[in-house]
């Protein structure tokens, strides 16, 4: 038998394993006390103990990285509240459960994601990124936009419908952070979006 596929299996596992400390790494550095100043791929690279080409190996780039950061908090705290979200069969339930869903991922790693999107903000390079995080946000709500007006007999929103844009802005992480100030949790938070959220629509409850 040959040891080919073992040895690959092997070799796979380690570079996923290396691709976690690597994202660990930047996510402690993003919390540290330097926050973005100390957001370097070779103190990426310190922090998870490999060498610097393996960070641009894996990530090739401070986009990449970044854009990976991203993409890994979302896995754990927001991608399965989503999910359940656009299950809902009733569209304001939906919208409901979507507004909370970004108050809890907000919440989860308050920290980690102000200095994210501090970095991506402040780097021109990075400023791709966040827009096409920020990209998949708008395009959730755009759906559940279009639920809405579909319930309502209304016609469909389009890409630069105000209404939309109002709700990208109070699903925002820069709207959460501000309502939630230094003593409030998603569970209330929520609640306060939800209300402006319901004006916005012209609802009476949401």
């Amino acid at each position: 038998m040959s040891p080919r596929p073992y040895q690959l299996g092997r070799r796979q596992e380690g570079t996923d394993e290396t691709r976690k400390r690597i994202l660990a790494a930047a996510r402690a550095l993003l919390a540290a006390g330097e926050g973005f100043s100390g957001f370097t791929m070779e103190a990426v690279a310190k922090k998870a103990n490999v060498a610097r080409m393996t960070v641009y190996y894996q990530f090739e780039s401070k986009a990449r990285l970044l854009e990976a950061v991203g993409e890994s908090l979302a896995e754990r705290a927001l991608v399965e509240r989503l999910q359940d979200a656009f299950r809902q069969p009733v569209a304001l339930d939906a919208l409901e459960a979507l507004v909370r869903a970004f108050a809890h991922f907000w919440s989860a790693e308050r920290l980690v994601i102000r200095r994210f999107r501090a970095v991506a903000a402040l780097d021109p390079e990075l400023a791709p990124t966040l827009r096409g995080l920020d990209g998949r946000r708008r395009g959730g709500l755009t759906v559940m936009l279009q639920r809405l007006a579909a319930a309502r007999a209304a016609p469909a929103p389009d890409a630069d419908d105000p209404l939309l844009d109002l709700l990208f802005m109070l699903t925002s992480f820069e709207a959460f952070d501000l309502l939630a100030g230094d003593a409030r949790t998603p569970e209330e938070v929520a609640p306060l979006v939800l209300g402006l959220v319901r004006q916005a629509l012209g609802f009476a409850t949401l």
